[in-house]
């Protein structure tokens, strides 16, 4: 990173640094010399534990600022709410496996943790532990729990350990750690100005008031999409078929069944829009004749269900576009790529997006996701397994170069 953004683009930032109990709480004292340097103002939170390691005064000293260190001591400010309230970011380095597990789980029996529920900033964690704990089933099940929420979850480096032991559990370096809080506060709006649309989740076609033919989808990639565009300030509709996940903040929301209904509200929207992204698991086929009454079993040995096609909702807004981009998803079991490219030509998208739903870790339902883009003018990306909602803002990247600033599209929003 440039010297001269390093050492202005934190100026007037807020920042909560959180130090939990390892024994290298001692770095953090270089971070906060780091980030005051650079014009941030941190407000540093200890650990009971952290104090056992380095003094709160040290810190008071180099930040300017009364360290926090208990949820009691100063009920009347309301640290707890204050701090992560007007923060920018908030910083735990180190975090310890306890941390790690607190913060996952939601408990909230410190003024750091309670601190961590109440934050609606960036939230980013430097781990470090001895051992092999970072490897440990527990810990890795936290720390993908924390990543699918959007923390940024650093990977803890390897070499010596406290104990003498090499292996990966070394604080991250302070460079990457900086890096990080980099990008949490000068967070990309290269997305405004655009009005996107984007499908999530399946659709449900009935067979009769009880029973419906559907998908395995679960919405996450869509609604992480979505969040991600929102973030980088765009103006963001979602349309999504049932799903149990919260509605994100600051998108509008619009619920739908079937792919009918589905089709009916992508089109209200889609001549205001400047991109579509068609994640949705729409059903391909629907009961051609669905019943108004619950089918009884009596009597019966098998059922015949006739089934018919659905519209296809992306060949369909694809052929209605003015200047909009159109980007579709392919979820495949098998040939993924030429599946795919198929379905970009066929379908007449921009880029298409690729994915082998059997694959381990990935697919629907699962919090992580690999892709590969392929765009109509031939150009290909694979993106490695990762955490959905840190996929969408690479899906979002690539999206950015290969459209939104192609000279084509230079007067999309104007």
């Amino acid at each position: 990173m440039d010297e001269s953004q390093l050492s202005t683009s934190l100026r007037g930032k807020r920042l909560a640094l959180g130090v939990t109990g390892s024994i290298a709480a001692y770095k953090a004292v270089g971070l906060l010399r780091a980030l005051a340097r650079e014009g941030a103002i941190v407000s540093v939170v200890m650990t009971q534990a952290a104090t056992r390691f380095v003094t709160p005064l040290t810190f008071e000293v180099l930040s300017g600022r009364r360290v926090a260190t208990d949820l009691f001591e100063s009920h009347e400010e309301m640290a707890h709410l204050a701090i992560p309230g007007q923060a920018h970011a908030m910083v735990v380095a180190p975090a310890t496996a306890n941390f790690l597990a607190k913060a996952a789980l939601g408990l909230a029996d410190d003024l750091l943790s309670t601190m961590l529920l109440n934050a609606r900033c960036p939230v980013i964690v430097a781990p470090a532990m001895d051992g092999d704990m970072w490897t440990h089933p527990t810990v890795v099940h936290h720390v993908q729990t924390l990543r699918a929420r959007g923390v940024v979850v650093l990977d803890p480096e390897v070499g010596p350990l406290a104990s003498g032991q090499i292996a990966q559990g070394r604080l991250p370096a302070e460079s990457r750690i900086m890096e990080a809080v980099h990008a949490a506060v000068t967070a990309q709006q290269d997305w405004q100005g655009q009005r996107v649309l984007i499908s999530a989740g399946p659709t449900q076609e009935p067979i009769d008031p009880v029973r419906f033919v559907s998908n395995r989808s679960s919405g996450k990639m869509g609604y992480a999409i979505a969040e991600a565009a929102r973030d980088r300030g765009a103006e963001v509709t979602l349309v999504t078929g049932p799903s149990s996940l919260m509605s994100p903040s600051g998108v509008t929301t619009i619920s739908v069944n079937t792919a009918s209904e589905m089709s009916d509200a992508l089109s209200r929207h889609f001549p205001s829009s400047t991109v579509l992204i068609m994640a949705a698991a729409v059903a391909d086929f629907r009961p051609k004749m669905p019943v108004g009454q619950k089918l009884k079993k009596q009597g019966q040995s098998a059922l015949v269900l006739e089934l018919e096609a659905t519209p296809d909702i992306l060949s369909m807004l694809s052929a209605r576009r003015t200047s909009q981009i159109v980007i579709g998803f392919a979820a495949e079991t098998e040939h993924v790529l030429s599946h795919a490219k198929g379905k970009l030509k066929e379908k007449g998208l921009d880029l298409i997006i690729a994915n082998d739903v059997t694959q381990a870790g990935g697919g629907f339902g699962s919090d992580d996701n690999a892709v590969v883009i392929l765009s109509a003018t031939g150009e290909q990306k694979t993106l490695e397994l990762m955490p959905k909602r840190r996929l969408a803002d690479e899906i979002l990247t690539v999206v950015r170069d290969l459209c939104l600033t192609s000279s084509h599209r230079q007067s999309l929003v104007e």
